[in-house]
């Protein structure tokens, strides 16, 4: 289908899910700071905050809000949902492609090749702040779900979502549910080409990541990981620098930060010696 060549039966009623993880990882030495960070975690990314990234989202796939549901933790995390339908758009001349959308900062959010049914369809947003016990690693997890129906992109928030946190790992997966007909009954099953959701991805967040995925082509399902490239120690000490720590206790905590974050990476523990020795620079 691609482009809009195809005449449906009613409207286009594909659902299309876009869920991502996003954990961002650092190292707080004592129990003050492992509380300084996670009250950080939660003034930065409190439920206003992420009522707003869901409304700049909202704003981007060209959805109508209906109803916003959101709330802090105690101790500590936050949640927001938010329900879309259908914005009303003129369908002649606007571009159906799939392609990535824009990233923080670009000012306009794009609204330019958006017409969909989207009632039942939903954006959320959970934190999952958390510590090691014993070994000062702190990680900071967001899940975010963006589902719709019609021929409106949840890839579109894809680029926009990655860069409004710090995402060390990235976790994402795509499903395509469901069929819609065309008006001589036969079913469509997607209505759009794709191979990977790296396709979708901005030229600097492919250069800064490296990726690997597990794809389902025959069920439309696609599951893209990846891991930050680049790797500064200066950025992972909470409240310190490399100047702070003996050269011993800086090799000791590079490698425990490494650890964590491919075993995240990879989805399973790690003993020490299997950890990879290149991936991260």
């Amino acid at each position: 289908m691609g482009e809009p060549s195809v005449t449906l039966h009613g409207f286009n009623n594909l659902s299309k899910t876009l869920s991502m993880s996003i954990f961002d990882i650092c190292y707080a030495k004592t129990r003050a700071q492992v509380n300084e960070y996670i009250a950080y975690i939660d003034e930065v990314y409190d439920a206003d905050r992420l009522t707003q990234i869901l409304t700049d989202v909202t704003e981007m796939i060209g959805a109508n809000i209906l109803n916003v549901a959101r709330q802090d933790y105690e101790p500590q995390g936050a949640s927001v949902t938010i329900l879309i339908s259908e914005e009303p758009v003129i369908a002649e001349g606007i571009d159906y492609h799939e392609e990535p959308g824009p990233l923080p900062g670009d000012g306009e959010l794009a609204r330019d090749s958006v017409v969909a049914h989207l009632d039942k369809s939903h954006i959320t947003v959970h934190t999952y702040p958390e510590s090691h016990p014993e070994n000062g690693i702190s990680t900071f997890r967001v899940d975010i779900d963006v589902s719709t129906c019609g021929r409106i992109s949840p890839l579109r928030a894809l680029n926009y979502l990655i860069h409004s946190f710090d995402s060390d790992i990235v976790t994402l997966d795509y499903r395509v549910r469901g069929f819609t007909r065309d008006i001589h009954g036969g079913k469509h099953f997607i209505d759009h080409e794709i191979n990977s959701i790296q396709n979708y991805l901005s030229e600097d967040t492919r250069e800064r990541y490296q990726m690997i995925d597990v794809n389902v082509y025959q069920e439309n399902i696609f599951h893209t990981k990846m891991l930050l490239k680049d790797f500064d120690l200066d950025n992972y000490l909470f409240g310190h620098g490399t100047d702070d720590y003996s050269p011993q206790a800086c090799t000791r905590i590079e490698k425990a930060l490494k650890k964590e974050m491919f075993e995240i990476f990879y989805g399973r523990n790690l003993a020490d010696a299997d950890v990879p020795s290149s991936g991260m620079r």
